[in-house]
Parts: C-alpha cells; structure tokens; sequence
C-alpha cells in the first residue's frame, strides 16, 4: 500500500518555489523590454513578432525534452529536477549579462532566443518539481506560493527600469544603443536569478526514486504510450504535412508575411517527427526519447486535452499583451511611435510599471483571492473568473483617458494572470501519473507555445491587413481569446465540482 509524502510546512512550501522568483525576474525583463531593445537597435513594429518567434519556439523545442529527461534523471544528492534548475539558470545569467552588451539587431535576436531556452530549461522542472514534494491535498497551495513569486519576480523585473531613471541612471540613448536603465536591469536581474534558483537547489532535498515508488510513483507504464503510437495509422502524420505545404503555397500565392512559412514548417515538421516516431515505436523501440515523447502526447488524459484548448487562447491573448503594449501604450498615451524620442522611452518604463502592477496583483491574488474562490466555487469557476477579469482589463484600454488609468486595467490582467498560472497546473497535479509529471508539464507547454507561434507569425499580417500602424486593436484581439478560454474552460469537468 502507497504511503503519503509528508506535509510540507509554510518554509517548505517557500524554499520549493522560491527559485521562481529569480527565473520570472529574467522573464520579466524580456518581456517587458525585449520589444524595446529590438526597436532601439532598428527593429520597425512590423518585424516585432518574427523576432519574438524565437521565444516559445525554443519552449516548444526545450521543454519536452526536458520534462522527458528529468523524469528519469537521478544524481545523488543533486536530485532529479534540480540538476536543471542549476544549469538553466546559469545560462540564462550568463544571457542577461551579455544582453545588454548587444550592437547589432541579430546579436540580440540571438541571445534572445539562449536567454528564452535557458529559462525554459529551469522553469519546466518547477512544474514538476511542486508536483514531486507534495502531497494531492498540498497542490492547490504549492502551485499558489509559486504563482505568488512569479508575480514578485515579474514585479521587480518590471519595475527595475523605471526605478534606476528615478535614481538619476540614463534613461535615453542614441539610435543603435540600449538605454542605461535597461542595460544596468539586465545585469542586476541575471544576479538575482541565479542567486534564487541556487536557494531552492541548498534547501530543498528531492525524494529518492525508492521513496517515490513508497508514495505511489512508479513505472509500471512506461512503455504503454509506445506500444500505442505503434498502432496509430500512418495517414496522421501525412495529413500535419499536408496541412503544412498548403499552408506554405498560401502564404506564397496570397503574399503573406514572410513568419507563416515558420509555421508551415513547423506543420511538416511534427509530421514527419510522428512519422519516424510512429516506425520506432513498431520496431519495439520502447526506451527511445522520441517515440516516447510523441507517444505521450498522443496518449494524454482527457483533462488534460480539454485544459489544452483554454491554455491555447490563454496565451494567446498573454503574448499579444507582451509584443504590443509598449507600442500601444507609447503611441496611444504618450503620443509617440519613434523608438529614439524621449517619450517613446517614457512610454516603455511605464510599460514596466503596468507590467509589476499586473504581477503584484497577481501575487496577492494568488495567496487570497483564487483560494477563497477556488474552496467556494471550485477551480472551474474560478478559472472562468479570473479569465473573463483579463478580457475586462485589456478591453478597458479603449476607454482610458490616460495612461495613469491604465492601472486599473493591469487589476484585470493580474487577477486573469494568477488564475492561469495556478488553476490549471493545480487541476493537472492531481489528474497526472506522478512518475510522468515532467513529460505531462513539458508536453502541456506546446499548448502554451503553439498559440504563441501563431501570434506572431499570423497577427503581424492581421495588423498590417485591417489595421496598419493602429496597435491598440490589438488589445481587442487580446479581450476576445481571453472570453474564448473562459468559454472552453466551461468543458472542463473535475471530480467533486459541480
């Protein structure tokens, strides 16, 4: 009979996601000024998304694998999840302190893309990692504290720019060159973040694979999902090729933006992936990452195929908000769209307080407000309001009279932001197979991606078709996928939840 993991008190529950505060300081930074840094070294708006493709592309590629891999990792005292925790964070320091260092347009999509893979190589893990050391009736406020101190990262991330103008640091710079406030933010934020991943790595001692087989984790299923894909008909994978030639042919005979071949290729791609996967698994292949990886998400509980859908327009309308808001809060509100003027700098350190202000909130709503309604409505219920608050808020830009009034907005968009980074994770903890925890988290990150992708290969053809050079629609395209997740959340059915 399985044991119960030992409760975890509230020191524990803090040392075992307080590596997130480091790794969403990093993200907070990119998010916030990546836009920023690309136009400061030429980048025109209509380039912004083919540059931002790097980002969830590399989560795509990384955080699978990575699930798949720490799944099945043990190295003594270093563990199973944190031997990646230590080296994604090292690299993504190393990324934040050269960032700044970038002259060259190319330079800086560049370390983008390391910066983003690196910390996709420490986040996925944290996943897992709260599903790991606790206990089924512990999930809900494991993956709270954590949401809690990606709302504080992001906070001091955001903010830091805006801080060190206010402490006399240079706030403008010449055409090619990054502004004083973002270069000293990127090199104090690359410390903070190793500095925190390193505590949760010191203070936090994993189960053994002994004890987690104790607790109910074993592997007893670790070929199924193979022996599955090994039965699937071979016309899937020629349908996703398919699916991605003519999409390919379209962008060519109809001129679209140039990014829709990347998702054209990503089509074929994972067509041909689940072709060859497909032909391992028959050859009894059962230990092969691949075949594994693809078996996997073939085979994913119901749930967690119902979640996907709300995850994909949740993020849908996420990315929007970070490609667009500097733009539309720089030209709407501050009355500029020239990346070298004073004010469109101005505009982009108010983007970083919008930014803590939407982080803040969603670290205190992710300790009080989603628990009291979480234990009262359920988690359903509570996702659908949290959701529905961020189509208030981004809907709200057309109505601001300045940008002091954004504020208001950004309660919204933190209340909906808690609510996604907690109510889904939590809902999947207690559905997963606690063996395959990383796999699961890793392969619920596509969902979170694809919809980045296609943010930025589609959206920039939207813009420039119905809306050129007017980037606060883009909020309205924001507010509605937001109502499309609260609507598909609406499917989702947990036991005990009426």
């Amino acid at each position: 009979m399985a044991t119960e993991k030992p409760r975890q008190n509230w020191a524990g529950l803090f040392n075992i996601s307080f590596g997130f505060f480091g790794i969403q300081i990093g993200f907070a930074l990119q998010n916030a000024n990546m836009s920023r840094v690309f136009q400061s070294l030429g980048s025109s708006i209509d380039d912004l998304p083919a540059l931002w493709v790097a980002a969830p592309l590399t989560g795509l590629l990384v955080q699978p694998i990575i699930g798949h891999l720490s799944d099945k990792t043990w190295l003594g005292r270093l563990g199973r999840r944190r031997p990646f925790f230590l080296l994604g964070a090292v690299l993504a320091a190393l990324s934040l302190l050269v960032m700044p260092e970038s002259n060259v347009l190319l330079m800086a999509a560049v370390l983008l893309w390391v910066l983003d893979a690196s910390l996709n190589i420490s986040m996925e893990p944290f996943r897992a990692f709260v599903g790991d050391m606790l206990r089924k009736d512990q999930h809900t406020a494991g993956y709270a504290v954590q949401t809690a101190f990606i709302g504080a990262g992001a906070v001091v991330g955001s903010i830091f720019p805006y801080l060190l103008e206010h402490w006399g640091v240079s706030n403008e710079a010449g055409p090619g060159q990054i502004p004083d406030t973002v270069r000293y933010a990127f090199w104090a934020g690359g410390l903070a973040l190793f500095a925190a991943v390193l505590w949760t790595v010191l203070t936090t001692k994993e189960f053994s694979p002994e004890e987690m087989r104790a607790f109910g984790a074993g592997h007893e299923a670790e070929g199924q999902p193979v022996r599955a894909l090994a039965s699937r008909s071979n016309s899937g994978p020629f349908w996703w090729v398919a699916a991605g030639g003519l999409l390919a042919l379209a962008t060519e005979q109809w001129g679209l933006e140039k990014e829709v071949y990347l998702l054209a290729m990503l089509l074929i791609s994972y067509g041909v992936i689940s072709h060859i996967a497909i032909r391992l698994a028959r050859a009894g292949k059962d230990n092969n990452m691949l075949a594994a990886i693809v078996g996997d998400f073939s085979g994913m509980p119901e749930i967690m195929q119902k979640l996907a859908l709300v995850q994909f327009f949740s993020w849908s309308a996420l990315f929007i908000m970070w490609i667009n808001t500097t733009p539309v809060v720089a030209q709407n509100f501050f009355g500029s769209a020239d990346p070298t003027s004073a004010a469109y700098q101005e505009g982009g350190n108010w983007v970083g307080v919008l930014f803590a202000v939407y982080n803040g909130v969603a670290a205190v709503a992710a300790l009080t407000l989603l628990p009291f309604l979480s234990r009262r409505f359920g988690k359903v219920k509570t996702h659908v309001f949290g959701l529905l608050c961020g189509a208030a808020g981004y809907a709200s830009f057309f109505f601001m009279p300045d940008a002091q009034w954004l504020i208001v907005s950004e309660i919204g968009v933190g209340i909906a932001w808690a609510s996604i980074l907690a109510m889904p994770y939590a809902i999947l903890a207690r559905s997963l197979p606690q063996a395959k925890l990383g796999i699961f988290m890793g392969l619920f990150n596509v969902f979170v991606v694809v919809p980045q992708l296609l943010v930025a290969t589609v959206m920039g053809s939207i813009m420039k078709a119905f809306f050129p050079d007017q980037p606060i629609w883009t909020m309205a395209f924001a507010a509605g996928t937001l109502v499309l997740a609260a609507a598909a959340m609406l499917r989702v059915k947990v036991p005990g939840e009426s």
